[in-house]
């Protein structure tokens, strides 16, 4: 991917771009196979998923710097001055033709952008994610509610002028870096982005978290669904299931599936989804994984359990739990092989069988490894 920013300097966030792309995935492949080999020796791993080298990120995290007549979409740099990447070529197509018009959004519905020096305006983070089928969500993350009327004034003619179904405001009043605050206010009478992966709809909501490459994630999920197939369990339980993008992808006739993840809107998005779906099979619980896992003595325990925890992993108590269970296989999807290695040595009696490494996010270090487990 050709970069004027990486070469001007002014952006280094994708530092392995000097790298062919072949070249970034044969690095990534054997630094992830170092660390996993002491804790699992014998483990085969499958061709990895390759990702487009560019266009391949359907969210757009911008820091939103500069005075009210000159926004920038961006990073901040060196002093805290904004820097505008709002032709990033990381960005999808739709995202790319988004920005431009929303920054002029910003100035017509005068959203004085944060200074973090100063520590005074309104306006801190943009965040647009665009779904499959070329629709936006926008979030503004905003100091207070102080624009919040001449925002709304605004939004039907910045409607017309962009596919976004979902706006909302979130709010973030301290000054600390922080992406965003708890408090959200939906402005649209829709409320989720439909993320069409291999023909599932899942239903995303403003805090909902999904992959941010649709194409990887959706080859993350076929994956997946191949492993559970081949096991075929009876019960499967989805622990950090997200808007159930796994656990949906697993269900099947005579399957029961469990999904377990902390955030209420998620769980509400993965049970729209199976009622569309006319999926009876599946549960959907709003709790900790861990504390539900320990206390879900009413629950059948599944015979195949899913994990895909953020980074810091499952943790000792998860994975003790796991050890001396009866669950014949886990499949681990992982965004850090660290925690993943520590985490596969909590659970000696669960062997390592298969490992696939998939690229979600080109030009970094950063991976998605899924490894499947059998006891």
């Amino acid at each position: 991917m050709q970069c004027d920013y990486f070469d001007a300097g002014v952006c280094r966030s994708c530092h392995l771009l000097e790298l062919g792309y072949p070249d970034q995935l044969a690095r990534k492949q054997a630094q992830v196979a170092a660390v996993l080999a002491p804790v699992a020796p014998e483990v085969r791993w499958e061709e990895p998923v390759r990702s487009a080298d560019a266009a391949f990120r359907n969210k757009a995290k911008m820091v939103v710097g500069g005075t009210l007549d000159a926004p920038t979409l961006g990073i901040l740099g060196p002093g805290g001055v904004g820097v505008d990447l709002q032709a990033c070529g990381l960005h999808s197509p739709g995202l790319q033709a988004a920005l431009p018009v929303l920054a002029e959004f910003v100035q017509a519905a005068r959203l004085t952008p944060y200074s973090v020096s100063e520590r005074r305006g309104e306006l801190k983070h943009l965040i647009v994610t665009e779904s499959p089928d070329g629709e936006l969500m926008v979030r503004w993350v905003l100091r207070s509610t102080e624009s919040l009327a001449r925002l709304r004034k605004h939004l039907p003619a910045l409607r017309e002028a962009l596919p976004v179904v979902v706006a909302s405001v979130n709010l973030q009043p301290e000054h600390k870096a922080i992406l965003e605050g708890p408090e959200e206010i939906v402005l649209t009478e829709q409320e989720t982005l439909t993320m069409r992966v291999n023909g599932i709809g899942l239903h995303l909501r403003p805090q909902s978290f999904f992959q941010t490459n649709t194409d990887v994630a959706a080859a993350l999920y076929r994956h997946a669904r191949d492993l559970v197939r081949q096991v075929d369990p009876s019960a499967v339980g989805d622990l950090y299931c997200g808007v159930g993008g796994f656990g949906l992808h697993v269900a099947a006739p005579g399957r029961s599936v469990v999904g377990v993840e902390s955030s209420t809107q998620a769980i509400e998005s993965a049970r729209s989804t199976a009622e569309a779906l006319a999926l009876p099979g599946t549960r959907w619980y709003a709790a900790d994984a861990t504390s539900w896992a320990l206390d879900a003595s009413s629950e059948r325990q599944p015979e195949l359990v899913i994990v895909n925890p953020p980074r810091r992993g499952i943790g000792a108590e998860l994975a003790g739990w796991l050890e001396a269970s009866a669950v014949d296989h886990v499949v681990y999807s992982s965004c850090n092989v660290e925690s993943l290695a520590r985490d596969l040595a909590r659970m000696p009696s669960l062997r390592p069988v298969s490992a696939r490494l998939l690229d979600m996010f080109p030009h970094t270090e950063h991976h998605e490894v899924l490894v499947l487990l059998e006891r």
